[in-house]
């Protein structure tokens, strides 16, 4: 056996125990297995790239992340926090599991000042497990059929459990705050089993290190915390407010409680205290991009 196929053999059996290390892959073969990242393959998009299904020769999925070439700087920080960083040495129930990364530079003819010239193209993808019933934000809605009072229960449970990994489990003298925790981030299983994606805007903290301040403000408004928004301080405490918020959602049943656009308190006490909504099937093939 060559090592070409080894490579996709160790790639098949990864995602079927989680054992192995995730590896280099060639931007041809994930042009291949995602049909040339053909429309009928996406099944996301979102600030900083695309994502789509690719179908590996036994029959397995993935999930081909694709990011956008034209954020310089952004783009290649949150293809590091992901793969170099990160995701390479995350393994647990509730985060979902890197299976392979690739950074190929390519020529491609383009149009510049009127003129076609080549030009060299830096293409960043991350492959990650396919989560077939898609995101939580699907989930959230004010539709009459939903789920159980079980299954949101264990929605926030696995929640919870991949949160306490990230910030007390995962290494004994480090810990990870996630910094965009949000239902579009948090992915199913066919079991409705949780696992914790998007760790683009993730930042990595020692023993020692409690909290930092940042003069940037990346995030999603209505899950970003005051003292992140206010004063750019950032710590553990940022992601335990976005998972209250995330809470508040499952147990209301709505969509973005705390949105940009301002939501007075007597309001917020109101829709909290509320009557539960139900929670709608999953549309089709949900994932995030970002």
């Amino acid at each position: 056996m060559n090592g070409k196929s080894s490579r996709y053999d160790k790639l098949e059996s990864m995602l079927q125990d989680g054992c192995s290390v995730p590896h280099n892959l060639p931007l041809k073969y994930l042009r291949n297995i995602t049909n040339n990242f053909s429309d009928e393959r996406l099944v996301g998009e979102g600030g900083f790239g695309t994502v789509y299904k690719g179908v590996l020769q036994n029959g397995e999925t993935i999930a081909v992340k694709k990011l956008y070439s034209s954020i310089p700087g952004v783009k290649g920080r949150h293809f590091g926090n992901e793969a170099n960083h990160l995701i390479m040495r995350l393994k647990h129930p509730n985060v979902v599991l890197l299976v392979g990364w690739c950074f190929e530079n390519e020529k491609t003819y383009t149009e510049y000042n009127g003129k076609y010239i080549w030009a060299e193209k830096s293409e960043r993808l991350l492959c990650l497990e396919y989560m077939p019933k898609g995101n939580l934000r699907a989930y959230l809605s004010d539709e009459f059929s939903g789920l159980g009072w079980d299954t949101r229960y264990k929605i926030i449970e696995g929640i919870c459990y991949g949160l306490h990994y990230l910030h007390k489990e995962w290494q004994l003298n480090a810990r990870i705050v996630h910094m965009d925790l949000k239902p579009a981030n948090i992915l199913l299983d066919n079991n409705m089993v949780v696992k914790i994606a998007n760790f683009g805007l993730s930042r990595l903290f020692s023993e020692e290190k409690t909290w930092t301040c940042t003069i940037s403000r990346d995030g999603t408004l209505g899950y970003m915390s005051p003292e992140y928004i206010n004063k750019g301080l950032i710590s553990t405490k940022s992601d335990i407010f976005s998972l209250g918020v995330i809470i508040i959602e499952i147990v209301t049943g709505h969509r973005d409680c705390l949105d940009e656009s301002g939501t007075s308190s007597d309001k917020f006490i109101e829709m909290v205290g509320a009557t539960p909504k139900p929670f709608a099937p999953c549309i089709s093939g949900c994932h995030p991009a970002a």
